[in-house]
């Protein structure tokens, strides 16, 4: 079949001649910042995680969980929303399906490079996960149903690539049921946790699917706009199309999770549940107020829902800025997520003494370093995606 992109050339040869110096500048400086990343995550194996960490006892989890839980979610999200055109058949959806599915595998690379520094002993994990399975452990499962996803998105891309869009529909199907499995077992991490009124409910695997489509459509609308723009190409009138439907079913997500976040903070705050009130008033008017109302709210949801309606989808520069909002709020979403959830003590109701009423949480420099090694390192995968992939121009199913 003819494909979508011929009729577009690369202006000035694409990445050629000065492109290519500031593509080569771009991922030198991508580089040199995951190096660093490794490089502190390296020392604080060393070192001990308690001492360079700013976790403690109280609050185990910190920032680079946040980070990690940002990209797996990002990843699944991207991996639902391709899998609309190339295994579900949505002919709208289908000029995004290399990218987008490439991204998926980036995004969760990145995420596990993250993870494996936060983890004390990374390599155990890796050893007893299969010599020693525990079936009863939700971590167990969503280490294993992530590699499982990792497998077949890997193999899905292989075969895009091999232009076998049939056998690719196939594997994709298993990644999609693999990754949904993963991210809602990534869900019931949190919500099975009874000792932790923020998390617990049967609320969180839903929330997580449906935020994680909402994280994917807004890194396709924004990483097709940027890689274009790297590339020098102009956009087909397929592709754009395609994005447009992309953005209108965004537009839907974000809709969707502003309905989840007003009915959290309600349930939160009707009859003062012990623990979750607190958290939630952490969050409306306490020490992540900025973060919930900037970030979350902002960032995250009002400004590109309000965007994608001011330019009725059609704007893609407008759209992919406001993409970029979102993914900044989103990251500050899964952050304030993981943390809010551990700040309130366990015992806070029975005023003991001494027991703070907010439990105090600062990321350290490594913890700052290591998440920037992961956002470096996605950034690598998808500048070399764009040369490596020829921009994963792509094909009339």
């Amino acid at each position: 079949m003819e494909n979508i992109l011929t009729k577009v050339l690369p202006q000035e040869g694409g990445l050629e001649g000065s492109r290519s110096s500031v593509y080569n500048g771009v991922i030198g400086v991508l580089g040199l910042l995951t190096l660093v990343g490794i490089a502190f995550g390296t020392h604080a194996f060393f070192a001990g995680h308690e001492h360079v960490y700013g976790v403690s006892r109280e609050v185990p989890w910190g920032l680079m969980l946040g980070a990690y839980v940002f990209f797996v979610v990002t990843s699944t999200g991207l991996c639902l929303v391709s899998s609309i055109g190339h295994v579900f058949g949505y002919e709208a959806f289908k000029p995004i399906a290399k990218r987008s599915v490439y991204l998926a595998i980036s995004t969760i690379i990145a995420g596990f490079l993250i993870i494996f520094f936060e983890i004390e002993n990374p390599w155990r994990m890796a050893v007893y996960n299969i010599i020693s399975p525990n079936l009863s452990s939700n971590i167990w499962w969503m280490g294993t149903l992530y590699g499982a996803y990792l497998f077949f998105m890997l193999i899905e891309f292989a075969l895009l690539q091999a232009g076998k869009h049939k056998i690719a529909g196939m594997c994709g199907l298993l990644g999609v049921l693999s990754g949904v499995a993963a991210h809602s077992n990534l869900g019931a991490v949190f919500g099975l946790l009874n000792g932790r009124e923020f998390w617990h409910g049967p609320y969180m695997p839903i929330y997580f699917i449906t935020s994680a489509m909402m994280s994917g459509c807004a890194t396709v609308i924004f990483f097709h706009w940027l890689g274009y723009k790297i590339n020098g190409w102009k956009m087909s009138e397929q592709l754009q199309e395609s994005l447009r439907s992309v953005a209108k079913l965004g537009a839907l997500l974000y809709l969707v999770i502003m309905f989840f976040t007003t009915w959290k903070l309600i349930s939160g705050i009707s009859g003062h549940p012990p623990g979750k009130f607190e958290a939630i008033m952490a969050l409306v008017n306490g020490p992540y107020a900025k973060n919930f109302w900037y970030g979350e709210i902002g960032l995250g949801l009002v400004i590109p829902f309000l965007i994608i309606l001011a330019v009725r989808a059609r704007n893609l520069t407008a759209m992919a800025l406001g993409s970029l909002a979102s993914i900044v709020g989103i990251f500050v979403m899964r952050y304030d997520l993981v943390i809010v959830g551990q700040i309130i003590p366990g015992f806070h109701e029975y005023n003991i003494v001494d027991l703070p009423h907010i439990l105090p949480y600062a990321p350290t420099l490594h913890e700052w370093m290591v998440t920037l090694a992961g956002f470096a390192f996605c950034g690598i995968l998808f500048m070399m995606g764009e040369r490596l992939f020829r921009g994963h121009l792509s094909e009339d199913h």
